[in-house]
C-alpha cells in the first residue's frame, strides 16, 4: 500500500507537493474499516483517496509522477539518452533536480524509495526500510559531477556476492541502481527482501491511464475462470447488457506471429517480458491479443479474442466482439481487476468516471470498499461529484488539486477544513468552499460581449 508519495520539479509541480494517505487521528469516529495498521506504528493508512481538481490542475500529473518513478525504478535506459524527467516550466532554475520519494508498505513492512534526478543523471537514490520512525537503509546512491556511480549498500550485504559485487561498479550514471539489478542479475540473486519490494513495484503497484488496457487482463480472462465468471457477473450486474465473456485462442507459428507484431521494438518488448516472466501478450486491436509462452525452453505462439455474449431472449446467445462494446463496458472490463485480485494490490486509476455513469463510479468504489477489508488500496481522480458524499469517504479521503498564481499544483486535503458530518460537501465544493474549481467568470464576459454583439 502506498503510504505517502511526494513530488518537486516534475510537469505542474514546482516545490515539493505530496499524496499523504496516513489516517488521520481526529477523524477516527467514522469508517474505521478504511485504514489498516501501519506496520511498526501506531498510524494507520488509507484504502482510498479521491483526488479532485479544475482541468489543467494537475491531477494527471500526479499520475504521471507516480509512472515516472515506478518506470525509473524498474526499466534500464540507453547509454548517454538522459533521464527523460519533465521539469517544472514556469520558473526556476532549469538545472534544479527533480525529486521523487514514495513510502509504500511491502510484504508486511514499511519502505521508502526516491531519488533526485537532473536531465542527464540520477543524483541521488536512496532505498531505506522504515521502522517505528528510524530508518536503516538498504542502499544510498550517489552520481558524482564526472558521472562516477558510488553505492553503499548496508542493507544488501545479506543478499549475497553478485549483488555485493554489482553495488561496487554501481551501474550507468542514467540508470536506477534498481533497474541495474534487474537488468544484471537474476531474481535468484536478489535476495528475499529485495526481490519483494521489486515485485510490488513492477506486480503490485497498477498505474491506469483513461484509455488503456489492464496490462494482465488478457490472461487472467483466458486463464483464471473464476476472474472470467466474477468480470461477467460485474458488467451483468451494471446494466450494460453483457450476460458473460468469451475467449477463443488460436495457436499460430513464429512467422506469423512476426507478421502480426512487425514493429521490431513491440517484438524485442515481448521477447524481453517473455524472459522476465515466460508469458508476455500485446493488444492487436480493441478485442485481439497476441501472446507468446515459455515452457520447457519451448516458445509458443497464439492469438486469442474476448467476445461480449448477450442473451437477447431466453436461450438465444449472441456474441460480439468487444470492441462493439460501448466505451463504458469497455472501461468498467478494465477496472474490474481492481475489485477482484489479491492482497497488496494499489492501483492507481486516473479520471476512473471516463465514460462511466455517476451512479456507477459511486458503487464500485462502494464495492471496493465493503468487499476488501483487507490490504488493498484504490487511488482515483475524477470530476465526478456525487463521490464528495460522508456516507461513502472519510474526509481524509478526498483530496484536491489546484494551480497558484506561478502555475504550480498544490495538493491539499478536506481534513484541512472544518467542515460537518452533516453538511453538503458536494454543494460547498460547487460553491468554491475547497477550491479546486474552474473559474469560469470569463466565459460568463464573453458570452455577454457575444450577446451584445448580436444585437
Amino acid at each position: 500500500m502506498i503510504v505517502s508519495f511526494s513530488v518537486a520539479n516534475f510537469r505542474s509541480f514546482s516545490s515539493e507537493e505530496t499524496l499523504s494517505l496516513v489516517a488521520s487521528d481526529r477523524l477516527a469516529g467514522g469508517h474505521e474499516d478504511h485504514a489498516v495498521a501501519i506496520p511498526d506504528s501506531d498510524a494507520k493508512v488509507l484504502r482510498t483517496a479521491v483526488l479532485y481538481g479544475a482541468n489543467g490542475a494537475g491531477k494527471s500529473n500526479l499520475f504521471k509522477a507516480l509512472r515516472y518513478l515506478r518506470t525509473v525504478a524498474l526499466e534500464p535506459r540507453e547509454k548517454n539518452s538522459g533521464t527523460g524527467r519533465e521539469r517544472f516550466l514556469f520558473g526556476g532554475d532549469s538545472s534544479e533536480p527533480s525529486s521523487f520519494d514514495l513510502q509504500f508498505i511491502a510484504e508486511g513492512k514499511l519502505y521508502r524509495y526516491g531519488f533526485k534526478v537532473d536531465d542527464h543523471r540520477i543524483i541521488e537514490e536512496w532505498l531505506v526500510r522504515v521502522i517505528g520512525g528510524r530508518e536503516k537503509p538498504l542502499y544510498e546512491r550517489t552520481t558524482d559531477t564526472d558521472g562516477k556511480v558510488i553505492v553503499e549498500a548496508p542493507g544488501l550485504r545479506q543478499a549475497g556476492d553478485k549483488l555485493a559485487a554489482l553495488a561496487t561498479v554501481g551501474g550507468p550514471q542514467n540508470q536506477s541502481f534498481l533497474a541495474t539489478i534487474r537488468a544484471t542479475l537474476d531474481a535468484a540473486d536478489y535476495g528475499e527482501e529485495l526481490k519483494g519490494i521489486l515485485a510490488w513495484l513492477n506486480q503490485h503497484l497498477t498505474l491506469v491511464a483513461p484509455d488503456e488496457v489492464y496490462r494482465t487482463l488478457p490472461q487472467r480472462l483466458r486463464k483464471d475462470h473464476d476472474f472470467r465468471k466474477f468480470a461477467g457477473a460485474i458488467l451483468k450486474s451494471a446494466s450494460t447488457g453483457v450476460d458473460g465473456l468469451e475467449v477463443q485462442q488460436n495457436e499460430i507459428t513464429e512467422q506469423e506471429f512476426r507478421g502480426r507484431v512487425f514493429d521490431k521494438d513491440l517484438v524485442a518488448n515481448l521477447l524481453e517480458q517473455l524472459n522476465r516472466n515466460h508469458v508476455a501478450a500485446t493488444p492487436l486491436s480493441e478485442d485481439m491479443w497476441v501472446m507468446v509462452e515459455r515452457a520447457d525452453d519451448k516458445d509458443r505462439y497464439y492469438t486469442f479474442t474476448m467476445q461480449a455474449a448477450h442473451q437477447h431472449q431466453p436461450g438465444k446467445i449472441v456474441p460480439l466482439r468487444l470492441a462493439d462494446e460501448s466505451d463504458g463496458t469497455r472501461r468498467l472490463l478494465n477496472l474490474i481487476p481492481a475489485l477482484y485480485v489479491a492482497t497488496n494490490a494499489v492501483f492507481f486509476i486516473d479520471e476512473i468516471d471516463r465514460s462511466m455513469h455517476p451512479m456507477l463510479v459511486w458503487k464500485f468504489l462502494e464495492f471496493f470498499l465493503r468487499s476488501h477489508q483487507n490490504n488493498r488500496q484504490i487511488i482515483v481522480t475524477t470530476h465526478e461529484s456525487n463521490l464528495l458524499d460522508f456516507e461513502l469517504l472519510r474526509r481524509d479521503e478526498i483530496w484536491f488539486a489546484e494551480k497558484d498564481a506561478g502555475g504550480a499544483t498544490r495538493l491539499y486535503s478536506l481534513a484541512d477544513f472544518q467542515v460537518r458530518k452533516d453538511r453538503d460537501i458536494e454543494k460547498g465544493y460547487f460553491q468554491g468552499r475547497f477550491g479546486a474549481v474552474p473559474f469560469l467568470g470569463d466565459l460568463d464576459r464573453l458570452l455577454a460581449a457575444e450577446e451584445a454583439h448580436s444585437k
